[in-house]
């Protein structure tokens, strides 16, 4: 009895946890668009006098301030160039959320930018989705964790047990 109880406690976890996925995945895909929508307005004005002046070629303005003997000029070029990193960088992100669910869910959790999927975890608040997504993640954590937890239990109990099950209960003869 306690077995079942103790399977049902695991699959239950598992499942709250899995429902998470789909919503954390959102969260972050959210973060990411406000922080390129803020990176791309603060390289607007960079990109209106690059096309002004240089063909729309920002890494040409870059160059100019670069090769300026004004100190201004030279620091302006370090914040253009952090900004234009910064920018290639969420566009990175972007892109990456742009594909299939699979390969969303593995971008979020193997391959973000560890700062925005940071600020992500700390501004995140457990939600219960109910879309099909987040209903299969639930189910597929909850049946995962509770198979892997019991097979290693029982494993356990094998090897401590020297591959005997303990004094089995006659029937009800």
């Amino acid at each position: 009895m306690f077995r079942s109880y103790l399977r049902l406690l695991l699959f239950t976890f598992g499942l709250l946890a899995g429902i998470q996925v789909p919503g954390l995945v959102k969260d972050y895909s959210q973060r990411v668009e406000a922080h390129l929508f803020e990176s791309r307005e603060a390289l607007d004005g960079f990109r209106q006098t690059a096309e002004r002046f240089f063909n729309g070629d920002l890494q040409a303005l870059l160059r100019h301030y670069r090769s300026s003997d004004d100190p201004v000029f030279l620091s302006d070029a370090n914040s253009i160039e952090s900004l234009m990193i910064r920018n290639e960088l969420l566009e990175n992100e972007w892109q990456a959320l742009q594909g299939p669910w699979v390969q969303r869910t593995w971008h979020v959790l193997v391959q973000a930018d560890s700062q925005l999927r940071e600020e992500t975890l700390n501004g995140y608040s457990y939600q219960i989705l109910l879309v099909p997504e987040a209903v299969g993640w639930g189910l597929g954590a909850g049946f995962v964790l509770a198979f892997v937890v019991e097979s290693l239990l029982l494993g356990i109990g094998w090897v401590i047990l020297g591959g005997r099950r303990g004094a089995v209960k006659e029937s009800w003869r």
